[in-house]
């Protein structure tokens, strides 16, 4: 005896990125996915680093010209960047956890001061890098 079919029923389909208006909360909410897939980039650029030292003189003089290159501080510069983004985002994430900031206005200056703070940490790390270099 076959199956029988079900019937077709027109299913609701979920809203998609056509309906919704992006809020500061969604950009920072994708960006955060967004900062943790490359923090896997920068977890390679470090074991890149620490098996040149271990490898010796010849090998670390190759890596350390390469980060020294602009090329290369511009790299150190993203990475530096993508890391305070993602652990602001980590922090707002923790906050919510606990019930706190959910509402409209708390919850936008938070998904603010994600990017703002982020910028503004990276620009303190390097000034502070370059000057006690």
């Amino acid at each position: 005896m076959a199956p029988t079919a079900r019937p077709t029923v027109a299913q609701p389909l979920s809203p998609h990125l056509q309906i919704y208006r992006w809020t500061w909360t969604m950009a920072m909410s994708v960006l955060h996915r967004v900062t943790g897939t490359a923090l896997y980039g920068g977890t390679a650029l470090v074991a890149i680093w620490l098996v040149a030292l271990a490898s010796g003189p010849a090998a670390y003089g190759w890596v350390a010209w390469f980060f020294g290159s602009w090329i290369g501080r511009i790299v150190l510069f993203g990475y530096t960047w993508i890391l305070m983004h993602h652990m602001l985002g980590g922090l707002r994430h923790f906050v919510w956890d606990f019930g706190v900031g959910l509402d409209r206005t708390t919850r936008m200056n938070l998904s603010r001061f994600t990017l703002i703070g982020s910028v503004s940490l990276t620009l303190v790390i390097w000034a502070a890098a370059l000057t006690l270099r």
